[in-house]
């Protein structure tokens, strides 16, 4: 089985909105992929971590940046056929005092590890869904400034995806966060991302397997 990484934080780990629970297999998006991965022979290494952001430090929570972590689960999934990288969420909390750009450097940097484990790696960069406008009645560390934050990540994302010539995907044109807590996708978000993020992955990776599985019905 080949492999593909996502590596992000409550939304790839599949927090269940208003809860400390986990949505079940088969419901969070990254599982999605993976079912519809293995038809063409990839499966999907789940790297999400509550907290986790593109490089601050989490005062109450070990190994929650993302640039100390991310070498390690790199070289944990070897080899890899393509990395999908969601963070920038938690870098919207208040105590960051950050905005779009600063968060967008963490991105860089991340990009850069991803790069140094094979130079050639593909990635598949998304940004995160949007905070909801009161995400801060159920989260004290977001204020209503991380809702703007969080509104801008969509714009420098792409632009680091343009500069760096890969695929890039905006998670919030196709998912909103759950009324029960504004920052946590739905379960009708996690199977509409995961279907977007499939049609990248098969223009990234797929489009030989479809032609080579098409012309084999073909011939047979």
């Amino acid at each position: 089985m080949r492999q593909i990484l996502c590596f992000g934080d409550s939304n790839t780990y599949g927090l269940i909105p208003g809860t400390a629970n986990r949505y079940s297999w088969g419901t969070r998006w990254t599982s999605i992929l993976d079912e519809k991965m293995q038809f063409y022979g990839y499966r999907v290494a789940e790297e999400g971590l509550c907290g986790r952001t593109t490089m601050f430090a989490d005062a109450y929570r070990s190994g929650r940046s993302g640039i100390d972590m991310l070498p390690a689960i790199l070289e944990t999934h070897r080899p890899l056929e393509l990395v999908v990288l969601m963070l920038g969420t938690n870098d919207c909390k208040a105590a960051y005092e950050t905005t779009p750009e600063k968060i967008g450097v963490g991105i860089e940097r991340l990009l850069d590890q991803i790069w140094r484990e094979r130079e050639d790696l593909p990635v598949l960069l998304i940004s995160p869904i949007h905070l909801g406008a009161d995400v801060e009645k159920y989260d004290r560390e977001f204020d209503r400034r991380s809702v703007e934050v969080s509104k801008g990540l969509k714009r420098v994302y792409e632009q680091i995806a343009k500069t760096r010539g890969i695929a890039f995907l905006a998670a919030s044109d196709v998912a909103l966060p759950g009324e029960k807590d504004q920052e946590h996708m739905t379960r009708e978000g996690h199977a509409a991302l995961a279907e977007a993020v499939f049609e990248k992955v098969r223009e990234i990776l797929l489009e030989k397997e479809d032609s080579r599985l098409i012309g084999h019905v073909f011939c047979a």
